[in-house]
C-alpha cells in the first residue's frame, strides 16, 4: 500500500518521542538539505519559535526541520535538541564560522493531562530527530499528540482523546501534497463528509456527543480554564512542488480551511492554531498554487479526522474507538 502520510513527499522524514509516563511528547519533521517554508497562525493563543523568520519579507528562505511539541511553552525546549542534532551533522545555514540549523517550532497545551511537571525537553527533540525516517508516519496518541484532547467546551472531564494524524494525495503528474496534524482543539472534530460530530464534547452519560455548535447557540460558555489558551491544533503541509516563500505562506493559509472544516469552533481565543507549509521543490512540473492550496485543505482535514480515529485513551480521557456505537 502506498504511503498516505506526510513522508509521501520525497525527502521529508518524521520522528516522534513519547513520554508515556504523563503522556506528552514531540514530533520532528526533517527536510534534508532544507525546504522553502511558510506559516500561518490563526489561533489567539499561540506558542511558537522562529515564525517571524518565515515571513516573505524576511531573509531566510529554507528551514531544516520543524518541531511540534506538547508541554505548553516548556515544550519549545524540544526545538533546541533538534538544532543540536542537525548541527552535529553539519546541517544548517552557513554563516562562515558555523552552520546554523533553522528550526521553527510550535507547541500545544496538554499540561492538564497527567503530571504537569513532565514536559518535552531538548533531549526529546534530539531523540525525535534521530528517530526520523521516511517510513509512513506513526499516528495516534504519539509524539506531539500523546497528551492531546479535543471537544473541551465542557472541560477535560467531558473531552475525547486527540493525537497525531496524517494524510497525502498524489496526482497523476507526480505532484504530492500531504499533511500532518496534532489535534488538540477546544472544538469538536467534525467529519467533513457528513457535517456530523465525529469526536467532541461528551454529555453526562459519557458517550453521547452534545455538538459544540449547538451548545454555543444555546448560550453555553466554556469554563474559565478552557477560555484561556489551553488547547491548539498544530499542522504541517508539505509538497514536492517548487514554491516561493510567499506561495508557501499562501498554502499554509489555505490549509487552515481544512482545519475549519474539521474543527468547530476553531481559531478561538483558547487555541493557538498554527500551520506550517513546506515545499521541497523536487517535482519538475510547474507549481499550480491554486491546486496545491486546495489539496492542502483537503489533506489537513483528513489528517485531523485520522488523529482522533487513531487515538487511544489516556489519563481517564476516552478515545473515539472506546465510544464507537
Amino acid at each position: 500500500m502506498a504511503n498516505q502520510t506526510l513522508t509521501a513527499v520525497p525527502g521529508i522524514k518524521v520522528g516522534h518521542v513519547t513520554l508515556a509516563e504523563r503522556p506528552t511528547g514531540c514530533t520532528v519533521v526533517l527536510t534534508g538539505a532544507g525546504a522553502i517554508a511558510g506559516v500561518d497562525v490563526r489561533g489567539a493563543a499561540p506558542g511558537t519559535r522562529e515564525t517571524d523568520l518565515l515571513s516573505p519579507l524576511n531573509s531566510i528562505e529554507r528551514v531544516h526541520a520543524i518541531v511540534l511539541s506538547g508541554g505548553s511553552a516548556f515544550g519549545l525546549d524540544a526545538a533546541g535538541g533538534a538544532v543540536r542534532w542537525l548541527e552535529e551533522r553539519g546541517i544548517g545555514f552557513d554563516v562562515g564560522v558555523a552552520r546554523v540549523p533553522i528550526v521553527p517550532a510550535a507547541i500545544l497545551y496538554d499540561l492538564s493531562l497527567g503530571d504537569a511537571s513532565i514536559r518535552p525537553s531538548a533531549d526529546c527533540g534530539y531523540r525525535a530527530a534521530a528517530a526520523a525516517s521516511e517510513q509512513p508516519v506513526a499516528e495516534g496518541s504519539i509524539g506531539a499528540g500523546a497528551g492531546a484532547t479535543v471537544g473541551k467546551l465542557r472541560g477535560l472531564p467531558h473531552a475525547v482523546k486527540g493525537g497525531i494524524g496524517s494524510a497525502a494525495l498524489r496526482l497523476p503528474d507526480g505532484l504530492v501534497v500531504a499533511a500532518l496534524a496534532a489535534a488538540n482543539g477546544i472544538g469538536d472534530v467534525i467529519d467533513p463528509a457528513t457535517g456530523r460530530v465525529l469526536a467532541g464534547t461528551r454529555a453526562d452519560d459519557g458517550r453521547t456527543f452534545l455538538d459544540a455548535r449547538r451548545l454555543i447557540r444555546e448560550g453555553f460558555r466554556p469554563p474559565w480554564f478552557e477560555q484561556h489558551g489551553r488547547n491548539t491544533t498544530l499542522g504541517i503541509v508539505a509538497t514536492n512542488a517548487r514554491l516561493t516563500k510567499a506561495q508557501a505562506a499562501k498554502v499554509a493559509a489555505m490549509a487552515h480551511d481544512g482545519l475549519a472544516r474539521a474543527v468547530a469552533p476553531v481559531h478561538t481565543p483558547s487555541d493557538g492554531d498554527t500551520i506550517f507549509a513546506l515545499a521541497t521543490g523536487t517535482h519538475a512540473g510547474e507549481a499550480q498554487l491554486f491546486t496545491i492550496g486546495a489539496l492542502a485543505a483537503d489533506v489537513m482535514a483528513e489528517a485531523i479526522v485520522r488523529a482522533v480515529r487513531e487515538a487511544t485513551a489516556a489519563g481517564g480521557v476516552p478515545a473515539l474507538r472506546d465510544l464507537s456505537r
